[in-house]
């Protein structure tokens, strides 16, 4: 049996009618990449659930890789997300409310565990906007690097970050004088990431 890569992307959510984090997980449902198994999961935009989600599906699957997508609208190219924190603040996503800790009594942050260079060099190389970032915000998405990467503490050769997206081009006509991507291109540049996380795998 392969070793699986959980690759998670997340609803629409802010009016939007997609999600370019789950239009690009979907398109590898079943895909066996690099000899990585994708088992691609959808979660809601909701800070308790997502996580939850993320380590029940990490305890039942036992991966050997994880890769959350996210979408980051505003920003001009992938982001290859450095650092996950321990903080989830509603006030990022305009929703108010008190900040609190994602998982209480935790470390204050994780640090991503991917090829970040090596996936940078492989996007910039087919000249895929991206870019390394130092913060994932504190919102969801952070939330869920940060459960990823605390649900696999135990294990520190196994790969776990995050990748944040662009919008996706559909999304650009309610977003006017906003960086967009294809949804093509996107998914060509997750599928570096794979085939980047696959050799780290298999050494």
């Amino acid at each position: 049996m392969p070793p699986i890569l959980l690759l998670t992307g997340f609803a629409p959510f802010g009016g939007e009618r997609v999600n370019p984090s789950w239009e690009v997980a979907r398109r590898f449902k079943r895909r066996t990449i690099d000899g990585l198994e994708v088992r691609a999961m959808r979660l809601p935009v909701a800070m308790g659930p997502a996580t939850r989600r993320v380590a029940e599906s990490i305890a039942r699957v036992k991966p050997q890789a994880v890769l959350g997508l996210g979408q980051a609208g505003g920003r001009p190219a992938l982001s290859l997300e450095r650092v996950a924190i321990n903080l989830f603040s509603k006030d990022e996503a305009g929703g108010g409310g008190r900040s609190r800790a994602v998982i209480a009594g935790a470390p204050d942050a994780y640090f991503a565990r991917l090829p970040l260079d090596r996936m940078l060099n492989a996007l910039m190389r087919e000249g895929i906007p991206a870019a390394l970032s130092l913060s994932a915000g504190a919102f969801v998405c952070n939330a869920v690097m940060y459960a990823g990467l605390h649900a696999m503490r135990r294990n520190p050769a196994i790969p776990v970050g995050f990748i944040h997206l662009p919008y996706e081009a559909r999304q650009a006509a309610r977003h006017r004088g906003a960086p967009s991507m294809t949804l093509d291109l996107m998914v060509r540049a997750v599928e570096l990431a794979i085939i980047t996380i696959a050799r780290e795998v298999g050494g």
